[in-house]
């Protein structure tokens, strides 16, 4: 162990150094041997999930053990800052950087749903610009696309959260696809689409207003203002992303197949209540 390098909400991670020389980072469950068995069944789901993942631009799994008093997971150090780190710090992303880490997450997204996961918090702050470019880190709350949640309520960073994750409905690829869209748009304004602020005041705009994509242009804009459609079913896959990007244009337009959020569906509800409540009032009256 060569020192730390920061914590996450069910983990601590250390910067190490393995039997061959390399520079790894040590992921540890917090509480060790006292963590629940809830916290057991996550960290291990996480591990599980990254090491399904095999492509360039997501950061591998090396070794993983959840049987001793403080599971760990071994992973390749990604030498760089996060993408959240180099906006702040240095402004957005222009031209063939800004390019290069579309396509590179795109890829590492793609690869991820490919493999059955859902990352489920992809975000500035989970894309490392390496040495080698952009690769995607963190699997803490992503799951196979078929398993029951985990946990109740909403899970996920609020600013870049798809509508179906705040309304706490089942969430699949489109939600990463809705993620990396408001990514795309921070990287190349320096600002999430949906503003920032409270988290209830971040995601009634997720869920309500159109993104505002600031002076992104060219074909990235249109792709990421496809991405962030309300709809799931209207936003391009991972895959038809990494091949617009080669093609450096939008893919086609998909079928917009109706779909009513469930809010809206409550709103509808209590409207006919009241419509209905009046008209048999009025034959009363």
């Amino acid at each position: 162990m060569l020192g730390r390098l920061g914590e996450g909400g069910q983990g601590v991670v250390y910067l190490a150094r393995n039997g061959g020389g390399e520079l790894v980072t040590v992921k540890m469950l917090r509480g060790g041997i006292a963590a629940g068995h809830r916290a057991r069944s996550r960290f291990a789901k996480e591990a599980d999930a990254a090491q399904q993942v095999s492509g360039r631009h997501t950061a591998r799994v090396l070794d993983a053990d959840m049987t001793g008093d403080r599971p760990y997971i071994v992973s390749e150090f990604v030498e760089g800052p996060s993408l959240q780190q180099v906006v702040a710090g240095r402004g957005p992303l222009a031209g063939p950087r800004l390019r290069k880490a579309a396509l590179r997450t795109a890829a590492a997204l793609a690869a991820i749903h490919r493999a059955g996961i859902v990352h489920r918090d992809f975000k500035p702050g989970n894309v490392l610009l390496g040495p080698d470019g952009a690769k995607v880190i963190d699997f803490g709350v992503a799951r196979t696309a078929d398993a029951a949640p985990l946990t109740t309520g909403p899970v996920g960073t609020p600013a870049y959260m798809a509508p179906e994750q705040i309304e706490d409905e089942p969430v699949g690829p489109p939600a990463d696809v809705f993620a990396w869209g408001a990514t795309m748009v921070f990287a190349a304004t320096g600002r999430p689409p949906f503003g920032t602020g409270p988290s209830a005041a971040v995601m009634r705009r997720v869920t309500s207003r159109r993104p505002d994509l600031g002076d992104m242009e060219g074909p990235l804009r249109d792709l990421a203002a496809r991405c962030l459609d309300k709809n799931p079913a209207a936003r391009p896959t991972a895959s038809q992303i990494v091949r617009a990007l080669r093609a450096g244009q939008a893919p086609a337009q998909r079928p917009r197949p109706t779909r009513i959020p469930r809010y809206r569906w409550r709103m509808m509800v209590a409207l006919g209540a009241v419509v209905a409540a009046g008209f048999v009032l009025g034959i009363l009256v």
